[in-house]
């Protein structure tokens, strides 16, 4: 018998599986989550095992709390549509694949749908920083030999995007039945979703892997180290800078600034990356209260610097 292993979240009770059999459980003293190895005490999880990635978000709402999504997973698989490729959107997900301490691969599902997906390839080439885009259809079964590949022979892959974006449909073709519950897809290549919880599906050539509720609000969670791996062009843009504290907006020798004019970088890029780094700096401040004093002393240091600056262009 193996240690158990959460297969399912239902809310109030949990699917474990132990390597003999399946078995639904309740928790006690604790807080488990799809992926999770744990103890059980009978019919009750008593304990989670040391995780070595954390899927985690912002809880939706006002109140700063982490909501963690799932846990143990090896490959996170960005989903963007055919039919809906949102660049900016891909972005925030790719951050928080990148915060969890998974590999992140980037998916585009329906291609079917489209005509030719070599500009949409390009386009989340260009937002996802060499990280791999394996382009899939459900209908034709492109791709998804990939996908099962990368999560041999026991890797755990977990799936992220929005309601509709083919999730459940693709873990089904992988399959090879209908282990996903899905609606009939519109005309225009559109699905309505699902899946009403978390759930971990064996595969039959190996490996295993997570569908996911769409994320209605895909908020940000601690780690802002992650934007580096997202952005990495603009951070290396960043450190070309004449300051070290540049702020990008009015300093001399700002070479985001020339990027931006020049058209080597796309202005849409950096707002995203500039709004993304806003949000994890403020879950940051408001979760730690020693961090607000640090961003309370930081804003001062900047005026300082800036008024020696004003005055040394001054003279």
């Amino acid at each position: 018998m193996g240690t158990p292993r959460v297969i399912a979240d239902f809310g109030a009770e949990y699917l474990v599986q132990d390597g003999a059999a399946v078995r639904r459980a309740a928790a006690r003293r604790c807080d488990p989550v799809v992926g999770d190895w744990v103890l059980l005490e009978g019919n009750f999880i008593v304990e989670v095992l040391p995780r070595h990635t954390v899927f985690s978000r912002k809880a939706a709402g006002a109140e700063t709390r982490e909501q963690v999504l799932a846990a143990n997973v090896d490959i996170a698989f960005v989903i963007a549509a055919a039919t809906d490729v949102n660049v900016r959107r891909i972005e925030r997900y790719l951050t928080i694949a990148w915060q969890s301490g998974a590999a992140p691969v980037v998916v585009l599902t329906k291609a079917d749908v489209v005509g030719s997906t070599d500009h949409l390839r390009q386009e989340l080439e260009g937002a996802s920083a060499r990280i791999p885009v394996v382009v899939t259809s459900a209908v034709t079964g492109e791709g998804l030999d990939e996908i099962a590949r990368l999560l041999q022979p026991a890797k755990t892959g977990i799936l992220l995007g929005p309601s509709g974006a083919g999730k459940s449909t693709l873990i089904n073709r992988i399959v090879g039945e209908d282990v996903m519950r899905t609606r009939e897809v519109r005309r225009s290549g559109e699905g309505r979703h699902m899946t009403s919880h978390r759930q971990l599906v064996q595969l039959p050539s190996g490996g295993m892997i997570i569908d996911t509720p769409g994320l209605r609000e895909a908020q940000l969670w601690e780690g802002e180290d992650a934007l580096a791996n997202v952005f990495e062009d603009i951070e290396e843009l960043a450190l070309r800078c004449r300051f070290g504290d540049c702020s990008h907006v009015s300093e001399p020798g700002c070479a985001i600034k020339a990027a931006l004019a020049d058209g080597s970088l796309e202005r849409g890029r950096f707002h995203s990356y500039h709004k993304l780094q806003r949000e994890l700096r403020a879950v940051a401040v408001r979760s730690d209260a020693r961090l607000q004093a640090d961003e309370r002393r930081r804003w001062r240091q900047i005026a300082v610097a800036n008024r020696v600056r004003e005055r040394y262009f001054r003279r």
